[in-house]
């Protein structure tokens, strides 16, 4: 497997196109004021060692030695030993709530804000077992499928948003449900699903739902964002902003639904925790109820020696960069007025 070590440096090829340009620029210039002084065929007899090819060849050799050294200094390497390493962890999915009443502010910033800070320290808490990230509203959705890689993890988790479902609610039961179809078809002991919600949720079959797929094997907790005194729900229209409304045209205020977390966690045999009570406790208190959860063995492929081959691009750069350096702008004594095939 061939990778560069520290791609960055390839950044340094940009140098070889501005030099071209102020290269160009230089020979349009000199040319102009060579014109001025008078006849170019006077002026080139009395310049008769200065030689326009040299500079040409002294640029191309300039370029070829960043070329090379940009390339050596990204340090290429290739993969000398694959390793399969095998691992033992649970599957945990994050279900993120992103509906329109997670933009309440009854929790600065806002509860969703929040939600993906504390979701961000679980993930890190979480290290070692796989995770995945599940985007609920009115729908649900799979935003990053189970990894390891938790830097990915994190990212996706800041990314996502209200718009980024149409369809707008709170459907826990269809987070339930995707979840029970993104894990595994084999994995029936080793999975969990954490839902980070307000819990204002419209389907009263989510109980249910939760129930079932604990009969299967899942885990379920649940995480509460928001106060019991609630807020308004700020959002747009056409630009303006205001707050949801109703059909009267009263403004409604979003509040916690406690009592509907607790039934979904105890149904699906796990947990409810308030987001207010803490987040390192929390986070603590899940890592610790994940791990009591049975792991199960998975075999990864990875590369884990590089050798490196820097040292191919170094010389031929560092022989350009001499060469280079060696060309004089003035034509050599040793074949000036000689022909050199004779």
């Amino acid at each position: 497997m061939f990778r560069l070590e520290h791609p960055i440096h390839l950044l340094g090829w940009i140098a070889i196109p501005i030099l071209l340009l102020l290269f160009i620029l230089m020979i349009y210039s000199r040319r102009k004021t060579l014109a001025g002084l008078g006849n170019p065929e006077i002026l080139e007899q009395m310049m008769p060692r200065f030689s326009n090819p040299r500079l040409w060849f002294k640029f191309i050799f300039i370029s070829l030695a960043i070329l090379f050294l940009s390339l050596s200094w990204a340090n290429p390497q290739w993969g000398t030993k694959r390793e399969k390493v095998k691992r033992k962890s649970s599957d945990v999915f994050i279900a993120l709530d992103i509906s329109n009443s997670m933009n309440a502010t009854d929790i600065a910033p806002s509860r969703l804000e929040r939600s993906k800070k504390f979701a961000r320290k679980l993930v890190e808490k979480l290290e070692g077992e796989r995770v995945g990230v599940i985007i609920f509203a009115g729908n649900a959705y799979v935003h990053m499928p189970l990894t390891i890689d938790y830097s990915a993890a994190e990212l996706f988790l800041d990314s996502a948003n209200p718009s980024m479902i149409l369809t707008q609610g709170t459907s826990i039961k269809s987070a339930v449900e995707l979840a029970e179809l993104a894990f595994e078809e084999d994995n029936e002991q080793y999975k969990a699903l954490i839902i980070i919600s307000d819990g204002e949720n419209h389907e009263p079959q989510a109980i249910e739902r939760a129930k079932e797929a604990h009969e299967k094997g899942m885990l379920i907790y649940t995480v509460g964002t928001g106060t019991e005194a609630g807020a308004y729900v700020p959002v747009n229209f056409g630009g303006y902003n205001d707050f949801k409304r109703d059909k009267s045209g009263a403004l409604v205020r979003s509040v916690l639904n406690e009592v509907m977390l607790e039934e979904i966690a105890e149904a699906g045999g796990g947990k409810y925790y308030n987001v207010t009570a803490g987040d390192e406790a929390i986070l603590n208190s899940l890592k610790e109820k994940i791990k009591e959860i049975e792991k199960r063995e998975f075999e990864q492929r990875m590369f884990d020696e590089y050798e490196s081959y820097f040292w191919i691009f170094l010389i031929p750069g560092l022989l350009f960069l001499l060469i280079e350096f060696l060309i004089s702008y003035r034509r050599s004594n040793i074949i000036s007025g000689r022909d050199i095939f004779k």
